[in-house]
Order: C-alpha cells, then structure tokens, then sequence
C-alpha cells in the first residue's frame, strides 16, 4: 500500500509549526459540525489540543499530498499521523497505516 500524506495548515492560528519535528505524532479528527468546510480534518497534538487542520485548498495542499476532501473517506472518526517535514510552506505528514481504512472496513476508530 502506498503513503498516503496530508499536509497540516493553519497552525499559525494555533501555536504555529516551529515545535513540530520529523516523528512526531498527530492525531486526526473528523469535524463534521464544522461551519465553513463539511470534510473538516482538525489535527490535535497530545498536550495542546488543536494545533491546525488537515489542508483543503489547492493554495494549501503541498505537492501530491492529499486534501482534507480526499481523505475524509479514508479514515474513521479518528487517526494518527506522523510529521515528515516541517517548511516555511507548511508541514508534510503522513497517515499512519493502521488508520486508513482497508475495503470500507474501518481498522482504526480511535477509541
């Protein structure tokens, strides 16, 4: 199965991108009730809470990575992801394997 990446933006909404270092661990989370965007991803940090958003725009989505829109469907309620790179563009992650879905099957559901 090939990576799959997301790229983590807004973080300079929360507590910016400076901390975040290669390995570090996220999680996602769908927010559904979200006002402005229906296929929201928040990623939380353990210890902080919300440190930004799964990217949903073409000017925020680095490289191949995939958008919030495309990932949606791909994980459960909840996920874990990895940081790979931290940019002055923005910070590439990826989504760790237990959490995307396999065949509509859900393999991780965060609880």
């Amino acid at each position: 199965m090939a990576k799959t990446y997301f790229t983590l933006a807004g973080t300079n909404h929360y507590f910016g991108a400076f901390f975040l270092k290669k390995g570090m661990r996220v999680e996602l989370e769908k927010e559904p009730d979200n006002k402005y965007d229906k296929e929201a991803i928040r990623v939380n940090m353990e210890g902080l809470g919300k440190i930004g958003y799964v990217a949903n725009s073409a000017y925020t989505v680095m490289g191949e990575s995939m958008s919030a829109g495309r990932l949606y469907d791909k994980i459960g309620e909840k996920a874990e992801g990895k940081v790979v790179l931290v940019t002055e563009r923005g910070v590439l992650c990826k989504v760790c394997k237990k959490s995307l879905e396999k065949q509509g099957e859900q393999v991780f559901d965060g609880k």
